[in-house]
């Protein structure tokens, strides 16, 4: 069933970003260290210096892997009229690539103040207006603009804080991605400031 175009996380690269990102999420990222997650691998700190030099290489390349799919819907969404389809295209693809990112979502919930120290804190930030410029229309009523930045907020909220409650975590992502949907709907009805 086409297992090899999925990519295996088994290659060494792969494997000390998944050993490192769950050390960072166990114990903190200022608390972890290379001989840590070396040792955890079971390979010598110059093996793992061979693919990386800091355990900030380290999370920038997590960041970079598991934020493509976020960086091809911005292209994407550039592209596409401001429709509300497209608006509720660009939120259900958000959804998904969240899904995928959610080892990383919970390192960054658990680890906010080193990740506002680290250049992925403003990459974020970035990326988080770029998503709403693309679900709100240019000359939107200030409500409309917080109905749009409060739907983004809803589906990482449905990921982190819903995380620990009781039910089927791809029900409380679909139920946190219907509410986007309705947010942004609400939005785009609005029409434009008078």
């Amino acid at each position: 069933m086409g297992s090899t175009s999925q990519p295996r996380r088994g290659n060494t690269r792969q494997r000390i970003q998944d050993v490192a990102l769950e050390l960072f999420a166990e114990q903190g990222y200022e608390k972890t260290s290379l001989r840590e997650i070396a040792e955890q691998l079971q390979v010598t700190k110059a093996a793992l210096y061979y693919h990386f030099k800091t355990k900030e290489d380290i999370l920038v390349s997590i960041f970079e892997d598991l934020n493509r799919p976020i960086e091809e819907l911005l292209e994407w969404g550039r592209g596409q009229p401001r429709t509300l389809e497209t608006k509720k295209q660009i939120l259900i693809r958000y959804s998904e690539a969240l899904k995928a990112a959610q080892p990383l979502f919970v390192f960054m919930q658990e680890n906010q103040a080193a990740v506002r120290e680290l250049s992925i804190g403003r990459t974020i930030k970035h990326r988080a207006i770029s998503l709403v410029d693309l679900i709100k229309d240019p000359d939107a009523a200030l409500t409309d603009q917080v109905r749009c930045f409060s739907a983004l907020f809803t589906m990482h909220a449905g990921m982190m804080a819903l995380r620990d409650a009781e039910g089927d975590p791809e029900e409380k992502r679909k139920a946190a991605l219907e509410v986007a949907i309705e947010l942004v709907t609400r939005a785009h009805d609005h029409g434009p400031a008078a």
